[in-house]
């Protein structure tokens, strides 16, 4: 049977971490890559991050909107009550990176929910965030993606921790360039049933990121099954981005790159480059 193409995006923040960060684009494009992604470009120059994509042939895949004092434990503002003005703010600096980069995707990250504030006034802020973002961000022709983590072992306390709450969220925005980014093993941890509720919303999923679970690494080294879902992927017409957000086994990230040697050679000359397709509605 032949087996779907996968448009893979190497996750920068997780993989070739073994190099200095300006070295990962030539690294992530020897490997076969042809997209990237990572969590924040701000604390670099714009224009140089533009000229290591160009100069390896990379489309600049995702990024995060700012997300508060990463540092002291933050994790996104967009729901807190009282920082409306900053997240405004927050998301004018995430368009003039991605403009620059010519990054068609921009990620918001909900925040983790302060002790005391009741739930509701939480959603409320958040929705009225992310209308704002997705209005702004529609005017430069870049799509607002919202993603669920899991608040049981990488984010305690994170607000929006499940597809179904995200998913719901969505709806009640209720606006079309709000999306939902499906992070596989965010998803198994926190709900499980990825085939049944990726195929029953992979109208409203612009992207996916992939890791195995437990462990958060390559796929093939935990319970999910890859194989099952990337041909479920294919069989559902997916030409996004499946961004590889793995913290690899090996102190060698190529070496733990055997499960996708099949489709970064592909991606590598036997196909043309990845491109972004809108998905169905």
């Amino acid at each position: 049977m032949t087996r779907p193409a996968l448009n893979l995006s190497a996750n920068l923040s997780f993989l070739f971490t073994e190099f200095e960060f300006a070295e990962r684009f030539e690294r992530a494009a020897r490997a076969g890559f042809r997209g990237v992604e990572y969590m924040f470009p701000y604390a670099c120059d714009d224009n140089e991050l533009r000229a290591l994509l160009r100069e390896n042939g990379l489309v600049q895949v995702l990024h995060n909107l700012p997300a508060g004092d990463w540092a002291a434990g933050e994790r996104g503002v967009a729901c807190l009550p009282g920082r409306e003005a900053e997240f405004r703010d927050s998301v004018a600096l995430g368009i003039d990176f991605a403009r620059t980069l010519d990054c068609r995707q921009l990620n918001c990250l909900a925040g983790i929910a302060p002790v005391g504030v009741p739930d509701n006034e939480l959603r409320a802020t958040l929705t009225s965030n992310l209308r704002y973002a997705a209005k702004r961000l529609g005017q430069y022709d870049i799509r607002l993606l919202l993603e669920p983590i899991n608040s049981r072992i990488d984010m305690p306390g994170f607000w929006l921790d499940t597809p179904a709450k995200a998913l719901a969220l969505i709806a009640d925005v209720g606006v079309p360039n709000l999306w939902l980014q499906y992070d596989i093993y965010h998803a198994q941890v926190m709900e499980g049933d990825l085939a049944r509720t990726i195929e029953a919303n992979i109208g409203r999923i612009a992207h996916f990121q992939l890791a195995d679970n437990p462990g958060r690494h390559e796929p093939g080294t935990g319970e999910i099954n890859y194989p099952f879902l990337f041909d479920l992927l294919g069989h559902l017409g997916y030409s996004g981005w499946l961004g590889c957000e793995y913290r690899p086994t090996l102190a060698d990230t190529e070496g733990s790159l055997r499960w996708a040697r099949e489709w970064l050679a592909a991606a590598d000359g036997r196909r043309p480059a990845a491109t972004i397709a809108v998905p169905r509605q």
